[in-house]
């Protein structure tokens, strides 16, 4: 397992963060929050027409590029240092991961394509109003009903649900429970049945829907009853990619504050000087670093197949997620009283990095998790 990265892999980031500084200022990010949708559909196809950025781990034989987790970490890193608003993590991540673990190829062959190429957003609706995570939660049925099924049942903070073209959803036989019966459908944003709600959000750079089934015919992605697998597998590559995303956001702030503190003068002198500025400097490298490392590490894991991911899934969601919110409260604190206003940029990150602590589990969920795999192991 490689602990660095590769020339090919620096310039792919250098280039990117080049691009997406100049698609995705804080004033681009306040005018897409600000909309309904979260996005602009003609720059999103834009951006993937020039960078392929949808593509990058779907396999080349459905129109992707064939790249591994450690170059879609790079891009949600990037990502998540310019806060980008775009449906770039439920398509690319949650949607695309589901399809690969549990499609056939007939499937894939059919679904990744637009995918790959930018045309079609998707997501996947796994969580209902309970807000849990797990196979057990799942209450949204599915009926056999002639050559396919109907869904009924609600999912609720499911990324970009109100936009997407494609729905991946995660849904139950009737009277199954527990992991048993559990299923992956694929639904058509515009099926009729469908009930798509904008939630109101602290984050609105990411926007989250209620989706309501209402006899909504879907079609199935996999085997029937055999989705338990491919949910968790999923799951475990879709908290890596967040922690990722993470750590560019922390990195962000982290710099941002920095740059502050040093131009800023109080008393004849940078406050930049001051011991308690050193030390939230030094606290906050800190952190950044131990995240980044967790993070990096998560992603090669998936990349080599490694059979701790579980543990190393959930430890790198867990560090990157509280690394993230602590920088992000030494970075208003280090801004002063101009950290809060709405006018300075802080509190953007601020709600990306408290929203991101507890989507997907928070760190004691994870921390949980990682000692019951540990357990299991030993």
């Amino acid at each position: 397992m490689r602990f660095s990265f590769t020339p090919e892999q620096d310039e792919f980031r250098t280039s990117l963060r080049r691009a997406l500084e100049a698609r995705s200022p804080a004033k681009e990010v306040r005018r897409l929050m600000a909309t309904e949708q979260g996005f602009d559909r003609e720059g999103w196809k834009k951006l993937n027409q020039e960078l392929g950025l949808t593509a990058m781990h779907i396999p080349e034989a459905y129109g992707g590029g064939g790249f591994g987790y450690g170059e879609v970490g790079i891009v949600l890193e990037e990502m998540g240092r310019s806060l980008l608003c775009a449906p770039y993590f439920s398509t690319a991540v949650l949607a695309t991961a589901a399809i690969l673990n549990a499609g056939t190829k007939v499937q894939k062959k059919a679904l990744l394509p637009g995918i790959a190429s930018g045309d079609v957003t998707a997501t996947l609706a796994f969580s209902e109003d309970s807000g849990l995570n797990d196979a057990a939660s799942v209450g949204t049925t599915a009926t056999p009903s002639g050559g396919g099924y109907k869904l009924d049942g609600t999912k609720s903070f499911v990324l970009d649900g109100h936009t997407a073209d494609l729905i991946v959803v995660l849904a139950r036989k009737p009277g199954s429970k527990g992991a048993r019966g559990l299923s992956f459908f694929t639904v058509d944003g515009k099926a009729a049945g469908l009930e798509r709600r904008l939630l109101k959000t602290m984050d609105e750079t990411r926007k989250l829907a209620r989706l309501t089934f209402n006899g909504v015919e879907a079609s199935l992605l996999g085997g029937e009853g055999k989705a338990a697998a491919a949910f968790a597998k999923t799951m475990q590559q879709v908290i890596v990619c967040l922690a990722n995303e993470m750590v560019g956001g922390a990195e962000r702030l982290r710099e941002d504050a920095l740059g502050y503190v040093k131009m800023r003068m109080q008393f004849g002198r940078s406050i930049a000087s001051f011991q308690t500025t050193k030390n939230k400097a030094a606290d906050m490298l800190v952190d950044v670093e131990m995240a980044k490392s967790a993070a990096y590490y998560a992603a090669a894991a998936i990349d080599e197949g490694d059979d701790d991911l579980p543990m190393i899934a959930s430890l790198a969601k867990a560090t990157a997620a509280e690394a993230y919110l602590q920088t992000a409260i030494h970075a208003v604190q280090m801004h002063g009283g101009i950290g809060f206003t709405w006018d300075n940029d802080t509190h953007l990150w601020f709600k990306r990095a408290k929203s991101s602590e507890i989507l997907f589990g928070d760190a004691n969920q994870h921390r949980e998790t990682m000692m019951q795999h540990w357990g299991d192991r030993t």
